[in-house]
């Protein structure tokens, strides 16, 4: 099996931005234990994070071409923004499970609606950085 986990912006800051709201773990953090978790599972694990919608875009076409056979995502303030991911998720076969560290629907307004919802199998949010471990079990328990 391959798995894909991708992450939007200022995730890369995680373990420094906001610890109140997102937790003292970094990244690096989270990626290696869902590479030892996939590695349970002898599956592989893909693990990118990026600023910049476009090269998101990029690498859901990618995973289409390249047999992966989910994406874990956290889309950041994306999910609450982006047309374009949608449109992304929605032109793969892909499944997709939509991941955030805080619950989304507990904070601003503005971050109760995700854009990207409607066309991801699953959506975790406010467990913290679990949710990621949850969203990738369901891929690899299947």
């Amino acid at each position: 099996m391959k798995l894909l986990v991708l992450n939007g912006p200022n995730l890369n800051r995680l373990g420094k931005r906001e610890p109140e709201i997102y937790g003292k773990e970094t990244l690096e953090d989270i990626k290696q234990r869902l590479l030892q978790l996939s590695n349970k599972f002898h599956a592989t694990l893909d693990f990118r994070q990026s600023n910049h919608e476009g090269e998101l875009i990029d690498w859901i076409h990618e995973a289409e071409d390249t047999g992966i056979d989910g994406i874990v995502f956290n889309p950041g303030a994306y999910t609450h923004t982006s047309v374009a991911l949608r449109d992304a998720i929605a032109s793969v076969k892909v499944p997709v499970i939509e991941v955030h560290i805080s619950n989304i629907h507990k904070r601003e307004p503005f971050r109760h609606t995700s854009l990207l919802a409607a066309e991801c199998v699953g959506q975790i949010c406010g467990l913290g950085t679990i949710g990621y471990d949850l969203a990738l079990r369901k891929f690899l328990e299947q």
